[in-house]
């Protein structure tokens, strides 16, 4: 299967400037080594609205994983999970709490989601990039598998 992948970086800094993209390349850099061809990278500000129009947009037409960075915390403009269940299908609650484990102290303090929407998973990572390649490793194994069922393409169990 032809594993493709989309980065999204939600954050108000980038947008207006006053912060580098450090996490979104991160991510790109490690699915690339991973065997992964990032198809697209964009990037919006916080918010529900932005991060949900972002990803029904990212997602149409496309089969393949769905990375946010940013957005995942405690601050009041950290929505990426709010925007992500206004779209998504279902949850994938086993792959959020698998994330979330991977750093005892800090992942306590995410709350990025995970889900499918269509043919797509979507993953919400932290903003840091140490945090969102953390959280990525946590279940880039289980990837392949997942969008082999979703494209609803024969696997073995």
């Amino acid at each position: 299967m032809k594993l493709d992948a989309k980065v999204l970086t939600v954050s108000d800094g980038v947008i207006h400037g006053t912060r580098l993209d450090t996490s979104g390349e991160a991510l790109v850099e490690r699915l690339t080594a991973a065997g992964w061809t990032v198809t697209h990278r964009a990037t919006v500000e916080d918010g529900v609205e932005s991060v949900a129009t972002a990803i029904r947009d990212l997602a149409g037409g496309f089969t393949g994983l769905i990375v946010t960075t940013g957005g995942t915390g405690f601050a009041p403009r950290d929505l990426t999970p709010e925007g992500t269940r206004a779209v998504i299908d279902r949850e994938a609650a086993g792959l959020a709490e698998a994330m979330r484990l991977t750093n005892p102290d800090k992942g306590r303090l995410s709350r990025g989601t995970a889900g499918t929407l269509a043919r797509c998973i979507v993953l919400n990572t932290p903003g840091s990039p140490a945090g969102a390649v953390e959280c990525l490793d946590a279940v880039l194994d289980a990837l392949p598998h997942a969008l082999a069922l979703l494209a609803d393409e024969p696997t073995q169990h």
